[in-house]
């Protein structure tokens, strides 16, 4: 049983990664529908936070539906981020992760995120004040290093569980390759397997199958894997796997009716929680991902993303479910 704290997440869970403007209240309703085991918000400005930012704000809401749940924050500021985590602490999630992780310019170019791999130092600082701050587990998602010659993933690993960390999450590339190429999990499994490390690791980077996840299991020996980009308009990939583990056989690909079903769960998610505006207009960027594959499905997203109203866009997609019911795929 793999526990972060008290928190029970079964033999090997599977957890969402915190994807920005993905890892929202509806898209997390859909993956918790499919057995996902812990999820993450999206990533929050610790500076918005302090700030009352109301985007920032926005991000705290979590739901009884979704637990457990971990708010993710970011911030460069010792200071900042400790607030941030208290307010994060106080909107009662299962716990608060730390994110050492994101490589886009304007957060790692800035001293935050992965930009932290660069001084372990002011790293372990931070995670150390968070820690004493929260009154949940804190957790940690970070990469291999900075770049290909300064891989620290180890030192930071001990200095991080050092002050306290309860799990961590390590993605198997550096800042410097972004999303690019392949993920090395032969340093996460270094991390695993160092003898004075005693908190769950849980892997991260291209599990986008079954079999990926069934292997790497074996091959690396982590404790989990958290999977993000193979989860947006596929949430029953976290289904399949378990399917998988359990039975060594893999599910059927969804069919029409349940691709359906589910945007149709999505999309009412989305406009109960962002109202009808915003909710419809956000899933337009979701109905690529979500029929990826299916053949003449062209002329209906188009009538996807010209719907404007709650009841126009439901109407399509019961034409959807009637016109592909048949097909094959």
């Amino acid at each position: 049983m793999v526990k972060i704290g008290n928190i029970e997440l079964g033999d090997f869970p599977l957890l969402l990664a915190p994807m920005e403007d993905i890892s929202d209240p509806p898209f997390r309703a859909v993956c918790k529908q499919n057995g996902v085991d812990m999820m993450y918000t999206e990533f929050i400005s610790s500076e918005g936070l302090i700030r009352d930012a109301q985007k920032s704000l926005h991000k705290l809401d979590i739901y009884d539906y979704e637990r457990p749940i971990g708010i993710q924050i970011f911030g460069d500021k010792v200071e900042v981020m400790r607030e941030a985590a208290k307010i994060a602490d106080a909107a009662q999630p299962e716990l608060v992760d730390i994110n050492y992780g994101c490589p886009v310019k304007n957060v790692a170019c800035k001293g935050a995120g992965a930009g932290l791999l660069q001084d372990l130092p002011k790293m372990q600082k931070i995670t150390e004040e968070i820690v004493k701050s929260c009154t949940r587990p804190v957790t940690v998602k970070t990469r291999l290093g900075w770049d290909d010659s300064t891989k620290n993933i180890i030192e930071a690993a001990k200095r991080l569980q050092d002050v306290g960390i309860s799990a961590l999450t390590i993605h198997g590339r550096t800042r410097a390759q972004m999303y690019k190429g392949e993920a090395d999990w032969s340093l996460i499994a270094e991390v695993k397997n160092l003898p004075d490390i005693h908190i769950p690791i849980f892997g991260n980077g291209d599990i986008d199958s079954p079999e990926k996840a069934v292997e790497y299991k074996n091959k690396y020996g982590v404790d989990g894997v958290m999977i993000g980009r193979a989860a947006i308009g596929y949430p029953w990939i976290f289904k399949e796997i378990k399917h998988y583990i359990a039975t060594g056989q893999k599910l059927s690909p969804p069919t029409i009716q349940q691709r359906v079903d589910t945007v149709m769960a999505h999309l009412k998610f989305s406009v109960e929680w962002k109202g009808q505006k915003t909710g419809i207009f956000e899933m337009r960027a979701h109905y690529t991902n979500y029929f990826r594959g299916i053949p003449d499905f062209k002329p209906f997203r188009l009538k996807l993303v010209e719907a404007n109203t709650y009841e126009e866009t439901m109407d399509v997609l019961d034409e959807i479910k009637a016109g592909l019911m048949l097909a094959t795929y």
